[in-house]
């Protein structure tokens, strides 16, 4: 098959060399901000992969045109954090086909939905089949700008969300030639919320704040920076992310279990399973606090599921306490700020809920 990458951080080559090795045709589009790892790539001809995948990955194409990129492919997968999914779907609406899939991937927290909103702007995308997966296929981090180490390729645990659900069997079959463990998801409210970087990323950041100030992340994340009492926290924030599933309609897994089945923990427990988890370990923490776990995970992922949890009658103290400890910490107001939230997908709860996404 060919493939358009477009993104070209640590989970886009992860992607890119995943589908490269298994012998697809991978090109990767980025904005022209990212020019040094596109040249980079160029210069190679690929992208060198180290830990879970290894190897060179030949890529056919790295460059700035959309329309290259993806024109003639089978499948998009837009890799990348949050505030990239917006970008992504407004630079690929106009060249993208009907016949071709597209995965957000990962959808954190409504990544399908926005972009069923930005494709109908255009005749050509609104029928396109759009899919998210619940988390990134891997714990990744670039070494170089053309060169990957993945901590840990998921061998479970991967959710994937079809809008519309008629075509949902379709995109998981062209899905599982590279990722075969994928499962399909109820709906999107399970794939957005089975998505645990919103639970962890802030909480251990917020507790080890003055470390991260003071080393400048010269520690490691996980193995380091939870202890018993950051993962008791991480657990109270969790059961809320669970309630507001279950009174939605979806089953949540405890992040441990969920971890267990991805193969980054061998502990179901918040207390030691992530500083004792195989997948996290070697992780080093981020140099500074204004960093993608709370400008990403606070920003679109806490305030959604505190927007959420209120519209389906769910309280939220410990996510909200961990949004106004954030806030306070960067003099940002990620709640005032609304990155992501219900009003900003342009979608109600109740839509949501009983739209069914079963026609083209």
């Amino acid at each position: 098959m060919k493939v358009a990458i477009l993104g070209a951080g640590g989970g886009g080559l992860a992607a890119a060399a995943d589908w490269s090795l298994a012998g697809h045709e991978v090109r990767i589009f980025d904005f022209k901000e990212f020019s040094e790892n596109i040249a980079a790539i160029n210069a190679q001809g690929g992208i060198t992969a180290e830990g879970d995948l290894n190897g060179f990955a030949p890529v056919r194409y790295a460059g700035h045109s959309i329309e290259t990129a993806v024109s003639d492919v089978d499948v998009i997968l837009a890799v990348g954090p949050a505030y990239s999914t917006a970008a992504f779907a407004h630079a690929v609406k106009e060249h993208i086909d009907p016949k071709q899939y597209y995965v957000v991937c990962p959808g954190s927290c409504g990544g399908a939905l926005i972009t069923k909103k930005i494709f109908s702007e255009n005749v050509n995308a609104q029928h396109v089949c759009i899919s998210e997966t619940s988390t990134l296929p891997y714990a990744a981090r670039l070494t170089s700008p053309n060169a990957v180490k993945v901590f840990l390729r998921l061998k479970g645990g991967l959710l994937l969300a079809t809008i519309p659900g008629s075509r949902a069997d379709q995109s998981l079959e062209i899905f599982r030639q590279v990722y075969s463990h994928a499962e399909k998801a109820a709906n999107v409210l399970q794939t957005m919320l089975q998505n645990a970087n919103p639970v962890i990323h802030p909480v251990v950041t917020l507790m080890n704040a003055a470390l991260i100030e003071r080393t400048g992340g010269q520690f490691l994340f996980y193995e380091e920076g939870v202890t018993p009492a950051v993962g008791n926290l991480i657990k109270a924030v969790d059961e809320e992310r669970i309630a507001i599933g279950a009174k939605l309609g979806v089953t949540i897994l405890p992040d441990p279990e969920m971890g267990c089945l991805q193969g980054y923990m061998t502990e179901a427990n918040y207390k030691t399973g992530y500083a004792h988890a195989p997948g996290f370990k070697g992780i080093m923490a981020q140099s500074k606090l204004d960093y993608r776990y709370f400008n990403e995970d606070v920003g679109y992922g806490l305030v959604f599921m505190a927007d959420l949890g209120k519209q389906a009658g769910v309280d939220t103290p410990m996510i909200d306490a961990v949004i106004n400890l954030a806030s306070a910490a960067m003099e940002k107001d990620y709640r005032a700020l609304a990155a992501r939230t219900l009003d900003k997908i342009g979608y109600s709860i109740e839509e949501i809920l009983h739209e069914t996404f079963d026609s083209d």
